[in-house]
């Protein structure tokens, strides 16, 4: 299944649905008089996308709500995606599609933008990452466990570099062990989870025909632990950016909230 694929195309088709009512709603209004974001058509887009943006700060809380008010998890995630969308859209007809005139106008707008692109973004880093991870790599490991598997290829390769060959203990001591120091994490892996590896891996292939026949194994098992350490890498790199994701998601949106309800009331104090 294609990352751009929606799981759920019905949740998809019926957010069209909403924003393309909501836009000739629009239309039909901004005929019959100037569009006026504090009168109106365009105060009720203004608490609509109030109100959704409302259900979209209660996600991190939907376990205690018991599922309220979409029942399970799946729903939940659905409306948190689309319900965040037709937010947006609502914001942007609110606004009747004009740029801010004041410093709060344009604050809520790049935070909305922001909110909106980086939740869609995350969406996609949930459904790629996993799979790019499942599909190109042969190590699996969980994140915070990752440095303590490192100490031990590194351990093993230390074993296995002892007592070799003055041209294979060269090799190692300056090829391989300074990359088993530590996670060498690299953006990188975000396009390709397998990047640069052929070519990090090819002074194996050009020292081989130069070792005898029973140091050619030893180079071949470190070879298979410098190419889990590979693997490490991008399982860490991949998992960290799932990590990071949330801190420039969840801090800006509720920012964005706390805008909203300040812009509510003070919108409110005027009528």
């Amino acid at each position: 299944m294609s990352v751009l694929q929606p799981k759920k195309p019905a949740w998809l088709f019926a957010s069209a649905a909403v924003a393309l009512l909501a836009l000739s709603v629009f239309l039909l209004l901004v005929q019959r008089r100037p569009w006026d974001p504090a009168r109106a058509g365009g105060l009720v887009f203004g608490l609509v996308a109030a109100l959704l943006y409302t259900i979209e700060i209660l996600y991190p809380l939907r376990r205690r709500l018991l599922g309220f008010p979409f029942g399970n998890a799946q729903r939940w995630i659905q409306f948190h995606i689309w319900g965040g969308c037709l937010g947006f859209w609502f914001v942007m007809i609110h606004e009747g599609f004009r740029w801010p005139s004041g410093t709060m106008g344009w604050l809520l707008l790049v935070l909305s933008v922001w909110a909106t692109l980086s939740g869609l973004g995350g969406v996609w880093l949930q459904k790629w990452i996993p799979a790019a991870l499942s599909t190109g790599l042969q190590v699996e490991a969980l994140f915070d466990r990752i440095p303590e598997l490192l100490n031990r290829l590194r351990d093993e390769a230390d074993g296995l570099a002892k007592g070799s060959s003055e041209m294979l203990e060269r090799f190692y001591g300056e090829s391989v062990r300074p990359a088993l120091a530590g996670v060498s994490p690299s953006w990188s892996y975000l396009v390709n989870v397998r990047a640069g590896r052929d070519d990090r891996l090819a002074p194996f292939v050009r020292l081989a025909p130069y070792l005898a026949e029973e140091e050619k194994t030893r180079l071949e098992d470190l070879r298979t632990l410098y190419t889990e350490k590979l693997e490490l890498d991008a399982q860490y790199t991949l998992q960290r950016i799932l990590r990071l994701w949330i801190y420039l998601h969840v801090p800006p949106s509720a920012l964005l909230y706390g805008l909203m309800l300040f812009h509510i009331g003070t919108s409110l104090s005027y009528q």
